[in-house]
């Protein structure tokens, strides 16, 4: 997950000053990878089709999780969520999801 967010970070589309730390985690979950097109109300993604991007702040910590697993599975169809979800971890798969839920 480091790598992919250096990667990112060179490429000028996410920072990775953007780790948050969660209550109750020890750990660090970096949400920077997300922020870009899940944290913008009405986005609308245009690749591989055109679709609204949902908001992830209040989902189910349950439905995120299975969500994420489903893109590493290819249960679900997206190449950059696949490839972002392939890149977790099940410990990131977790922090996220319930940094997300938490979210109003």
């Amino acid at each position: 997950m480091k790598k992919l967010s250096v990667l990112l970070a060179l490429a000028g589309v996410v920072s990775t000053a953007a780790a948050v730390d969660l209550a109750g985690n020890t750990g660090k979950v970096n949400v920077s990878m997300c922020i870009g097109c899940h944290g913008i109300p009405g986005y609308k993604a245009t690749f591989p089709e055109v679709y609204s991007v949902p908001m992830l702040g209040g989902q189910s910590q349950t439905y995120l999780e299975n969500a994420l697993k489903a893109y590493q599975k290819g249960e679900r169809k997206h190449p950059t969520m696949q490839g972002i979800a392939g890149s977790l971890s099940d410990k990131d798969i977790a922090e996220l999801a319930a940094y997300y839920a938490q979210q109003k």
